[in-house]
């Protein structure tokens, strides 16, 4: 199907073009959603007739996401989580829980901006990347830890997830257990 884009479309193309999608994602996405026409005569007129007041929405949404994504530049955002000693998540965190976290700081997101293929289920600093406009995207640096207090300690280079961290390890033991050679006994044992 042919439709008319109504604004730029990651991997698509920019607002005005004709481009050739396929028929359900035309039908259960861009027409719905009001982000595309059908491509045809009477709405080629009817664009045109609007072009200007859609591309200066287009500049108004984006000059907004520009703002938002200023404030939100170099941001952290913590997320308390239970999780086992090696650092896997009991649960995971989603990008509801993100838009959560953003929500408590006054940041209004919907979840479709969230960018986040696979949730998080380890503990750490992890980078997500939010689409706050189709030309406006931003990661932000989301800590997840087990308490405010470990995120804080994360949020300063602390690894939380190693033997030391955990255990209470010394770094002499764990660097002498480095050097054992486990071959070099049953060498040995070959020759008596």
């Amino acid at each position: 199907m042919d439709v008319i884009l109504l604004e730029r479309i990651a991997k698509l193309g920019q607002m005005g073009e004709t481009v050739k999608v396929r028929d359900g994602f035309a039908r259960n996405y861009l027409l719905p959603l009001g982000k595309a026409l059908r491509a045809n005569e009477a709405n080629k007129k009817r664009f045109e007739s609007e072009r200007a007041t859609l591309e200066a929405r287009n500049l108004e949404r984006k000059s907004e996401a520009q703002k938002v994504a200023e404030q939100l530049d170099g941001k952290s955002f913590i997320v308390v989580r239970s999780a086992g000693e090696t650092g896997q998540l009991y649960g995971s965190v989603a990008a509801r829980d993100i838009i959560e976290a953003l929500a408590a700081e006054g940041f209004n997101i919907g979840r479709n901006q969230v960018e986040l293929n696979t949730p998080i289920k380890s503990i750490g600093l992890h980078k997500v990347v939010l689409h706050l406009h189709s030309e406006v995207e931003i990661a932000i640096e989301l800590n997840v830890a087990r308490s405010a207090d470990e995120a804080e300690r994360q949020a300063k280079g602390e690894s939380l997830t190693s033997a030391d961290a955990i255990y209470g390890v010394d770094e002499d033991a764990l660097t002498a257990a480095d050097f054992f050679d486990p071959e070099a006994d049953l060498e040995g044992e070959d020759e008596a």
